[in-house]
């Protein structure tokens, strides 16, 4: 029975399927492919300045309308798909997200291009090992670490827009790059396990 279970105490979860579904079969699962890797980076940029869920609710919107999240077919958007984003009311219709999904598929390919692969580049922060915590109170858990200004130095330095420290940590933690699932939640054991 899920609503026997223990989750990580995050605000406005308890009781809603989504979100709890989310919880309890994406967050914090070690993510190795460099699309996916991608992807969850082009929606947290979009989540800046609003509720994780919001993106969640939207995020079949957002695969349709980004192709997949395919950086092959993103990368190429001009005038006319960038309007067609715009007046989508399946996302969050915002010039500047928009503009840096599409730039970041064109960097995406370029690293590619020079023989970068997105998932090493995103693992080697922390030499391709899971960082375990210990947390046991959802407010021990940290909004942003020194490794996560390290990404975000990084990523800025290859001209991805919207990655600062604390959507870098939140995109992180969502990978698995960190486990932060709560001590006491009944994930934390499970992700920990499912480490390479």
């Amino acid at each position: 029975m899920t609503g026997d279970l223990i989750r990580c105490g995050w605000r406005g979860m308890a009781g809603d399927p989504l979100y709890e579904a989310y919880h309890d079969s994406e967050w914090g699962v070690p993510e190795y492919d460099s699309r996916a890797l991608w992807e969850k980076l082009v929606l947290d940029g979009f989540q800046a300045g609003l509720a994780w869920i919001t993106i969640l609710r939207k995020r079949d919107a957002f695969r349709e309308a980004f192709a997949g999240f395919d950086p092959d077919v993103v990368a190429p958007f001009g005038e006319a798909e960038r309007a067609a984003l715009m007046a989508n009311p399946g996302i969050v219709r915002s010039n500047a997200k928009i503009d840096a999904a599409i730039a970041g598929a064109r960097i995406y390919l370029d690293m590619r291009e020079q023989g970068e692969d997105f998932s090493q580049f995103i693992w080697s922060f922390t030499n391709g090992r899971v960082v375990q915590n210990q947390w046991s109170e959802i407010g021990q858990v940290p909004a942003q670490t020194r490794v996560a200004e390290e990404m975000s130095k990084a990523l800025k330095a290859k001209g991805f827009k919207f990655v600062g420290p604390v959507i870098v940590y939140a995109f992180m933690q969502a990978v698995g790059v960190v486990n932060d699932h709560l001590t006491c939640c009944h994930r934390h054991e499970q992700v920990k396990r499912l480490v390479r």
